[in-house]
């Protein structure tokens, strides 16, 4: 697909600041690759929704660094972060907050719970039951909470990267769909290559310490300022109106598709330009091609495909049916 015309003044604007932006994120991802080997795909996802400003959902089964990858990728932010262990006891105020009467006032205060931060990291947020999982819906969709009538808006930035064994683990609560749908992106974290693992136990074998990332070197390379400038430089990258009717297209491929019981509604279909928009700025380009949008479907897209239950008993999952939808679908030239 061909791109703009010739570049004019603006355009030669853009193209500085792509490269800024693009050097900062490449700092953040050399920060990550002092703690972190391989899950390059994982790590470029949270990077796409820490631009759009929306949340990550890492899923893998235990002992895949879905964990130590958030953790580290705080770690490289100038950002208040805190870390929750969704347990089956957790309740929603151990989350949200609580109002406590304070005799010495003689008034009900409200104390902020963890949910009061930059980023939060929700350790294995499939092992609590669905009353707290619930508990985030309003957070996350409207960066407030609401508490004995009484909205509180949570700080800005406000970024949810929660980490979840597969649903067949024993001790797991499905995530309901409505709060699904509010992730930005659901990244499959698997197991690394061969050679990334022999990397893996060589820092192993050097004393490295999973539980303290700060020995490794990592250190705050971006702060909130430099997060806002991203995203408004994410905004500003092009898309051409070929690159519109294709995401259409294949939005409405997965509504007529006879395997997808519940095809992308118009908010993910909306999801999904933010992310190519994103995925560009991450790779240092200033127009939206196929490529960005092929690139960022299945991480945007498999969490809201609801397959049909005869499909899904078959072997078939959201990944492979979108694999389908995308060679099924013409692409613009």
């Amino acid at each position: 697909m061909p791109g703009p015309g010739p570049p004019d003044r603006k355009t030669e604007e853009m193209s500085t600041d792509a490269a800024t932006h693009q050097d900062l994120l490449a700092d953040v991802r050399d920060e990550l690759a002092k703690v972190i080997v391989g899950h390059d795909a994982v790590v470029d996802g949270l990077l796409v929704a820490l631009i759009v400003g929306g949340h990550a959902l890492l899923e893998g089964v235990p002992g895949t660094a879905k964990t130590l990858t958030a953790t580290t990728l705080a770690a490289a932010l100038d950002l208040d972060v805190r870390r929750v262990q969704f347990t089956p006891d957790l309740m929603p105020s151990d989350l949200i907050g609580r109002v406590i009467y304070r005799q010495e006032t003689g008034r009900f205060t409200f104390h902020e719970g963890p949910l009061f931060t930059n980023l939060l990291i929700g350790d294995e947020i499939n092992r609590t039951p669905p009353k707290t999982q619930a508990a985030l819906l309003e957070a996350m969709q409207e960066r407030q909470v609401t508490v004995e009538g009484h909205s509180h808006r949570l700080p800005d930035p406000f970024l949810v990267i929660a980490t979840q064994n597969p649903v067949e683990y024993e001790g797991t609560y499905p995530l309901p769909e409505a709060q699904i749908d509010r992730f930005l992106v659901k990244l499959s974290v698997g197991y690394p290559e061969p050679e990334q693992e022999r990397a893996m136990l060589g820092r192993h074998d050097a004393g490295f310490d999973a539980t303290d990332v700060s020995r490794a070197g990592v250190r705050a390379v971006a702060d909130s300022a430099a997060i806002e400038r991203a995203r408004a430089a994410a905004t500003a990258v092009r898309v051409d109106e070929r690159i519109i009717s294709y995401l259409v297209d294949l939005a409405r491929a997965t509504r007529s598709s006879p395997s997808v019981r519940l095809g992308i509604s118009p908010r993910g279909l909306a999801m999904l330009l933010h992310t190519s928009k994103a995925w560009t700025l991450l790779h240092g380009g200033e127009f939206v091609t196929p490529d960005e949008v092929q690139a960022m479907c299945l991480p945007t897209w498999r969490h809201r495909l609801l397959l049909r239950p005869e499909v899904e008993l078959e072997g078939a999952t959201a990944d492979n049916v979108l694999r389908n939808l995308l060679r099924a679908t013409a692409v613009p030239r």
